[in-house]
């Protein structure tokens, strides 16, 4: 069964980290685009990072100098280091996966408390 499930979201002060985990199976990480997308409430979704299977990365501006996108191939797992969180980065975070298909996850929610 093709499935991503994303961990490690909560509820933070602002100014503090959080690692998010997306662990996939049925596919392997390696091969795919792997990215997070986050949705705030009341707004679209929007690309967050990205990860290319040459290790390429890109940020949302965001985000650049405050979050790292990283995989873990021998865990088939995908990681987002957060760093420095603000309000404003309140939002359900999603793994993404696409190549030949595109595979979401559930999502799993961030809440930064100012």
């Amino acid at each position: 069964q093709v499935q991503l499930v994303e961990s490690g979201g909560g509820l933070v002060q602002a100014g503090g980290s959080l690692r998010l985990s997306c662990s996939a199976s049925g596919i392997f990480v390696s091969r795919y685009i792997m990215s997070w997308y986050r949705q705030a409430s009341g707004k679209q979704r929007e690309l967050v990072a990205s990860i290319t299977t040459r290790e390429t990365t890109t940020y949302a501006e965001s985000v650049k100098g405050r979050f790292t996108i990283s995989t873990d191939n021998a865990k088939n797992t995908v990681y987002l280091q957060m760093n420095s969180l603000r309000p404003d980065d309140t939002a359900v975070y999603y793994c993404n996966a696409k190549w030949l298909r595109e595979i979401w996850g559930q999502g799993t929610q961030v809440t930064v408390s100012s």
